[in-house]
């Protein structure tokens, strides 16, 4: 809210060109889903129109819009490799699908670590979404979903509440266009 508040959408410092121009070509100024309505936030859930709790993963972001949001704050996001590695010790917790929320859960610890790294929102990273050293493809449709999509998009990771845990490992990686916010997008910041 406050990246938003501070007139951040329409400051070009902020951004990469292609997303400011993606900003100002879909007159972009706040997260999709969000609205103001007589001067407090609310965002559309798949429960219907909600006040924003100040408390949960801002989610539905762009690329762009986390980078945007990373330079603001004088940080950046992390590369694919830096959030496997962060992640790397920690136990698989969060409010996958399996737990019916279906929206990301608000902090509850303050606990000294990392928090929130799996099932609240796909943390874009700013890796590319590419292979892996030594990559083949495998026979048939697997091997052609994912070869063909290695191109223009960013790695996220962490999975989200939308995301089965059964289905989620440490090593799965999402991949959008810089411009897409649809699918509990988030932001993970890294210095």
């Amino acid at each position: 809210m406050e990246f938003i508040e501070s007139g951040a959408y329409s400051e070009t410092k902020w951004w990469l060109d292609e997303g400011y121009s993606t900003v100002r070509d879909e007159n972009w100024n706040a997260p999709l889903q969000w609205r103001e309505i007589d001067g407090e936030w609310h965002q559309f859930t798949l429960s219907g129109l909600e006040k924003i709790d100040p408390n949960d993963p801002v989610t539905h972001v762009s690329y762009f819009e986390a980078d945007a949001y990373a330079r603001w704050k004088g940080y950046r996001l992390p590369t694919e490799q830096e959030w496997e590695v962060a992640a790397e010790t920690l136990d698989i917790e969060g409010s996958f699908a399996d737990a019916g929320h279906l929206h990301p859960m608000a902090l509850q610890s303050e606990n000294e670590g990392l928090k929130q790294m799996f099932g609240e929102a796909w943390q874009w990273t700013q890796s590319s979404y590419s292979p892996y050293p030594g990559y083949q493809p495998l026979p048939g449709a697997l091997g052609e979903y994912n070869g063909k999509f290695m191109c223009n998009q960013y790695v996220l990771r962490g999975g989200s509440c939308a995301t089965s845990k059964s289905h989620y490992r440490k090593t799965y990686r999402n991949f959008f266009h810089a411009d897409e916010r649809w699918q509990f997008t988030g932001i993970r910041l890294a210095k």
